[in-house]
C-alpha cells in the first residue's frame, strides 16, 4: 500500500474531490425484470430492493472488515468512514421503501477480509459493482427517485477513487463509468460466493 503523505492530498479532499446459495439466489430475486418498463413507483421499488442488497453486501463487507482488525492506517480510517456511509445508505433505502423492504441476506466474507491487500482489492470491486448497477438502473428509475439514487451515487464513486488511490491505481480511470444490466448485476453477485 503506498502513502498518500507528502503529496498533499488528505481523505478529506479527496473525498470532497472527486454467490449464492439457495438463500442468496432468494435474495437476488428481488432484482428488476432485466428489460425495464414505463417508469412507475412500482417499477421504483423494484429497483431500490435490489440496490438494497447491493448496500446491505458492501455495509456487511466493512463491517466485517473492521471486525476482523487487519487493517490499519489509511486502510483503516477508509474502512470505518466507508462502512457508516454503506450502513447510512441501507437505512435510506430501508427507509424508502418502508414496510416492503427486504430482510437483509446473511453474507461470509471468507478471507477477503484475512489481510489489507484482499480486502483493498474486494473493496474495489464491490464499489465498482455498486456503481456499475446503479448507473444501469438509473434509466428506469422515475425523475424523483433517480435524483434521491445520485445522492448515493455521487458518493459511491467517491468510495471507488479512494480506495485506489490508497492502493496506488488512478482514482479515475475512465472518463464514464459502465453500467451494467440487471441480468450482469445478479450474476455479478452471485459470483461472489458472498451471500448466504
Amino acid at each position: 500500500m503506498r502513502s498518500v503523505a507528502g503529496r498533499g492530498v488528505t481523505r478529506a479532499s479527496l473525498v470532497r474531490g472527486g454467490a449464492a446459495v439457495a438463500a442468496g439466489g432468494a435474495a437476488l430475486a428481488v432484482w428488476p425484470r432485466d428489460t425495464i418498463s414505463a417508469r412507475s413507483a412500482k417499477q421504483d421499488a423494484e429497483i431500490l430492493k435490489f440496490a438494497l442488497v447491493v448496500e446491505d453486501l458492501q455495509s456487511a463487507f466493512y463491517a466485517a472488515a473492521l471486525d476482523r482488525g487487519a487493517l490499519s492506517g489509511e486502510l483503516l480510517e477508509y474502512a470505518q468512514v466507508v462502512a457508516e456511509h454503506e450502513k447510512a445508505h441501507a437505512d435510506h433505502i430501508r427507509t424508502a421503501l418502508g414496510a416492503s423492504a427486504p430482510a437483509a441476506p446473511t453474507f461470509d466474507f471468507g478471507d477477503t477480509i484475512a489481510s489489507p491487500e484482499s480486502f483493498a482489492s474486494t473493496a474495489i470491486k464491490l464499489e465498482d459493482l455498486g456503481l456499475s448497477a446503479y448507473n444501469g438502473a438509473a434509466p428506469g428509475l422515475t425523475a424523483g427517485a433517480l435524483a434521491d439514487a445520485a445522492r448515493i451515487v455521487s458518493v459511491e464513486a467517491r468510495h471507488i477513487s479512494w480506495i485506489r488511490d490508497i492502493v496506488g491505481k488512478v482514482p479515475a480511470p475512465r472518463p464514464t463509468d459502465k453500467a451494467i444490466s440487471a441480468k450482469q448485476a445478479k450474476a455479478a453477485i452471485q459470483a461472489t460466493g458472498f451471500v448466504r
